[in-house]
């Protein structure tokens, strides 16, 4: 369990799959950030992971935050703080621009 946040360490990610160092992992996890903000950007929301503490934590450009364990989360917190769906396989998430 983290002491700053709370939550359970997680077991991993299935897309940490193959990652055979922590360093891999970490790598992955950065990678997988990357993609996920983004994503994130034409709603105006960022996803930050500082690669210590388990989940990630979402700002809002209102400086709304909220510390979310998972990827699964993380879509319905964003969702909340853009006031609309966000699915992140959509066509219109997926577009470039």
């Amino acid at each position: 369990m983290c002491s700053a946040c709370g939550f359970p360490a997680a077991p991993g990610h299935w897309t940490d799959a193959g990652a055979q160092t922590p360093a891999d992992r970490l790598r992955l996890r950065f990678i997988r950030l990357a993609a996920v903000n983004r994503l994130l950007l034409r709603f105006g929301l960022k996803a930050h992971d500082d690669g210590v503490t388990p989940g990630l934590q979402l700002f809002s450009p209102t400086g709304a935050r909220e510390l979310v364990p998972d990827l699964e989360s993380l879509w319905a917190a964003a969702a909340r703080m853009a006031g609309q769906p966000i699915d992140p396989l959509s066509p219109r998430a997926l577009a470039d621009g």
